[in-house]
């Protein structure tokens, strides 16, 4: 029987994430090995310079593609949230894993909140869509860079030099450390990144290893597939990459005629005080579709100049024109946030 090579980076949590993918294959009877790869972005995490910009996406990606064209592993375990949403020659997305929970978390010093952290205190996180967003709830936090693994970031609540971090909840779930939360900031205050919480398996195209894309499809879970290509759809055609201040997540909900998704998104200027806010509904095999429509409207309403210049000015609201048909009326909002 031949031996999956399966491709994972050295932290804690990407070796839990990979490990949770080798125990599904091991237990329909495939023998897969565990191959650590080192990324740049590993290199990296020592610093506590925020991973921003186009040319970051997919920073952790690109060492485990390598890997998968030099046939030195057979397949490679990302968190979705840090895929590029464009396609990768030679390389197959063939499965998204059931999602974790999506939402972020707070760890706070003293079993805190974000709204009874005393203004001023000190929150760290790297990603601008934390940072716009929680601005944007007009806290008077200082917030600031930050980077490092799990352990790291905690550990700077716990010396002091932070008084909260922003985390993704599934990381924390999936390596058993949830008892350090102090909370889970609802999607109507912060939405999460695309495709947060999600596992995605990747492989290589082409006849040579079509007995491995047959394996590795029957880890995909059709409606986080839905969910997560209808997130990706937004931040492609909004074009922010995955480290700018967009946040969007969807759910599969029941309509009227069967499960649908609901679609919410957000774009924010980097300080919070513009933002253009919309959702949108459709089935489930349109995803791509209400993906895109929906961000397309947020063009419409001005969602490019927030995302694309950090210097517009607090003081220009951003007027509300309205949306289509399709658009959940009490979510259609473009407004001073």
């Amino acid at each position: 029987m031949r031996t999956l090579r399966l491709g994972t980076r050295r932290s804690q949590l990407a070796v839990t994430q990979s490990t949770l993918v080798a125990e599904m294959l091991r237990a329909q009877g495939h023998i897969v090995e565990l191959v650590e790869i080192v990324s740049e972005g590993d290199r990296t995490q020592a610093s506590n310079t925020p991973l921003t910009g186009a040319n970051s996406t997919g920073v952790f990606v690109s060492a485990l593609r390598d890997a998968l064209h030099a046939k030195e592993i057979d397949l490679a375990v990302h968190s979705l949230k840090d895929l590029p949403t464009y396609p990768e020659e030679g390389i197959e997305l063939v499965a998204i894993l059931p999602r974790e929970d999506p939402r972020d978390v707070i760890v706070a010093r003293d079993g805190l909140t974000l709204g009874e952290l005393p203004p001023g205190s000190r929150v760290g996180t790297g990603s601008p869509r934390r940072v716009a967003q929680i601005k944007a709830l007009g806290l008077g936090l200082e917030i600031a860079g930050i980077r490092g693994n799990v352990d790291t970031r905690i550990g700077k609540v716990r010396s002091g030099e932070f008084d909260a971090v922003v985390l993704a909840r599934a990381g924390l779930a999936r390596i058993d450390r949830l008892d350090e939360v102090t909370e889970v900031l609802d999607p109507i205050q912060v939405l999460p990144a695309p495709g947060q919480g999600a596992l995605a398996v990747e492989c290589r195209e082409g006849d040579a290893d079509a007995d491995v894309r047959k394996i590795l499809t029957s880890l995909d879970d059709a409606p986080t597939r839905a969910a997560v290509e209808a997130e990706r759809a937004v931040l492609a055609t909004l074009e922010g990459g995955c480290a700018a201040p967009i946040g969007t997540l969807a759910d599969v909900v029941e309509g009227e005629e069967g499960p649908e998704l609901w679609v919410r998104a957000v774009a924010l200027s980097l300080d919070g005080s513009l933002s253009v806010r919309l959702s949108a509904s459709g089935p489930l095999d349109d995803a791509v579709g209400v993906g895109r429509r929906l961000a397309e409207e947020m063009l419409a309403e001005g969602a490019a100049d927030l995302t694309d210049d950090p210097t517009t000015d607090p003081g220009q609201a951003v007027m509300d024109t309205g949306g289509s048909p399709q658009t959940a009326p009490e979510q259609d909002k473009v407004h001073n946030a």
